[in-house]
């Protein structure tokens, strides 16, 4: 799989940069899924699918937001160096 099929919020720069779909791909969405359920807002954002999927390929995950602070260690472990470790920069 080469094409770039997803949905902008939850595709991994993987398939953005046509590097290939396999499993890290997954873990990757999945990654997304949980900084949303911990913090409640999508960890790349902007005013349309183009910026949106700029800010995924750029990977720069902000975990300076006060919410954070409520947040365990593990669980920021967990989404920076597993599930949204990003290594095109």
């Amino acid at each position: 799989m080469k094409e770039v099929h997803g949905t902008s919020y939850y595709i991994a720069p993987d398939v953005l940069l046509k590097k290939g779909y396999n499993e890290r791909c997954d873990v990757w969405s999945i990654g997304v899924i949980l900084y949303i359920l911990l913090t409640g807002k999508p960890p790349f954002d902007g005013d349309g699918d183009e910026e949106i999927t700029e800010q995924v390929k750029l990977g720069s995950i902000n975990f300076d937001d006060p919410i954070w602070d409520k947040i365990s260690s593990d669980a920021k472990d967990l989404l920076r160096k597993k599930m949204l470790m990003y290594n095109y920069v």
